[in-house]
């Protein structure tokens, strides 16, 4: 688990760089995803931390919270209290940096095999410590591109296109759809030139792009029309245009 915990505090450390000189205004201020400020980006990402972090040391607590959650008798941002809520930007974001750190001590004592009980179906240890990544990637991305800064590209992405490539079946979940049998070859150029693919090589469909453009459009940030990834064969068409490897209502479409 070191090296994906590793990872996850590179991420973190990327995120600091944009949000660290913040104005409170700016913490208030709408970010490119609709109906987020940054606030609420970061006390999100601190809550879903949080959640993870219970799954991992209170199980007791944590399937009392997700119950909770199933009965709409709480939302996992109110679930951490009005006093968190009511933080100051900058308060926000010392208490984010406290609970990712107890989450990532507890992801590293952590068997990367075992089987974690989660929001959804349960889920690997690394699995889970990989969707951490690549939520923080995302959502570190909103407010990088709300505030015209540039983000770095690494190897990083490496864990998230995984991730987008080997949950292919809950971008058709999502839309109440059969997920199709039929493979699709993946075929990415990463940050610093290697080839990275999944899936046969004489596969019929296939996707072709960088890394950061896959990512992109597998994490809703960009449509593909609007986006350099290529899709050769009907599935792969279809798949870059409903991908998204988490299972909740789609935040945008092509069509939005």
């Amino acid at each position: 688990m070191d090296q994906i915990c590793d990872d996850i505090a590179a991420e973190t450390r990327a995120l600091s760089s944009v949000v660290e000189d913040l104005t409170e205004d700016q913490w208030r201020a709408p970010t490119v995803a609709e109906g987020w400020d940054s606030h609420e980006t970061i006390l999100h990402l601190g809550a879903t931390d949080w959640i993870c972090y219970l799954t991992l040391v209170n199980p007791k607590l944590f399937v009392d919270i997700r119950t909770q959650l199933s009965k709409g008798e709480t939302s996992v941002h109110k679930a951490v209290g009005p006093q968190v809520r009511a933080l100051q930007g900058s308060e926000l974001w010392e208490w984010f940096l406290t609970g990712r750190s107890e989450m990532l001590g507890a992801l590293r004592d952590t068997d990367p095999k075992a089987r974690i009980t989660w929001l959804g179906p349960d889920i690997g240890a690394r699995s889970l410590a990989t969707s951490r990544l690549l939520e923080t990637w995302t959502h570190s991305h909103d407010l990088a591109d709300s505030f015209a800064i540039q983000y770095p590209r690494t190897n990083r992405l490496r864990h998230i296109a995984h991730i987008g490539v080997v949950t292919r079946e809950f971008s058709y979940v999502n839309q109440g759809l059969t997920p199709p049998k039929e493979p699709v070859r993946v075929e990415l150029v990463s940050p610093n030139g290697d080839q990275w693919s999944w899936g046969p090589d004489d596969a019929t469909n296939k996707v072709s792009a960088n890394a950061y453009e896959f990512c992109k459009v597998i994490t809703r940030r960009i449509p593909v029309a609007e986006s350099a990834v290529e899709t050769h064969g009907v599935l792969a068409q279809k798949w870059m245009e409903i991908a998204q490897p988490w299972i909740e209502p789609p935040r945008i479409s092509d069509e939005a």
